[in-house]
């Protein structure tokens, strides 16, 4: 299955606690780490709820 490889971008300061827990789900720990998940419907989403905060690309 194809990797998609996320960096967190901006701080989550002033931001809803939902988009933090999201952030956190997503195996982030600091500003400008990035991680790698499977790309499935699940992690898109995830991604779409702090799309503001991140940036992605897709290893296809």
């Amino acid at each position: 299955m194809a990797k998609i490889r996320i960096k967190w971008v901006k701080s989550a300061i002033g931001f809803a606690e939902r988009q933090k827990r999201t952030l956190k789900a997503l195996g982030f720990r600091k500003l400008q780490s990035t991680v790698e998940h499977e790309d499935t419907p699940q992690i898109r989403g995830m991604i779409e709820h702090v799309r503001h905060l991140v940036v992605w690309t897709s290893d296809n």
